[in-house]
């Protein structure tokens, strides 16, 4: 698999995110991923506890698909509270970094009233690149 950052010279440096990303390998589509555990407890109240979580479950459907954080090409995060994110954007750093290291895909940040899941702050949508050879199945898939 391979990501390739894109960039506009012109252009400021982004920060946190970069403005394109190429990728070549098998495409994953990973559907939104809130900040819940197995069982559909949510242990966090917080923006940045759910976000934790949120984004441990996008990481374990890119892991079961074969590949790692920097398959990871692009991602959409959605926040109930833009203030809050606002708020706590420092706070996010380590919690993006422990997980993802110095991997920034193109991302997007929307604002959105409510998610479907009730007492979900947020929800990751992500696009990955993987090898190309098949992922092996999860224990009953087929």
């Amino acid at each position: 698999m391979s990501v390739e950052i894109v960039t506009v010279d012109a252009w400021p440096p982004p920060r946190g995110y970069v403005n394109g990303a190429v990728g070549t390998g098998r495409t994953l589509h990973v559907a939104g991923q809130v900040g819940w555990l197995p069982d559909g407890s949510f242990p966090h109240a917080d923006l940045v506890g759910q976000f934790g979580l949120a984004l441990d479950n996008v990481l374990a459907v890119v892991a079961a698909a074969g590949g790692a954080p920097t398959s990871i090409a692009s991602m959409t995060v959605y926040v109930t509270d833009a203030d809050e994110y606002r708020r706590t954007v420092r706070a996010l750093g380590p919690v993006w970094r422990e997980r993802m290291g110095r991997h920034y895909p193109a991302m997007a940040l929307v604002a959105v009233a409510a998610l479907v899941e009730t007492g979900a702050k947020v929800e990751i949508q992500a696009v990955a690149y993987l090898d190309d050879a098949p992922a092996v199945p999860a224990q009953g898939q087929p």
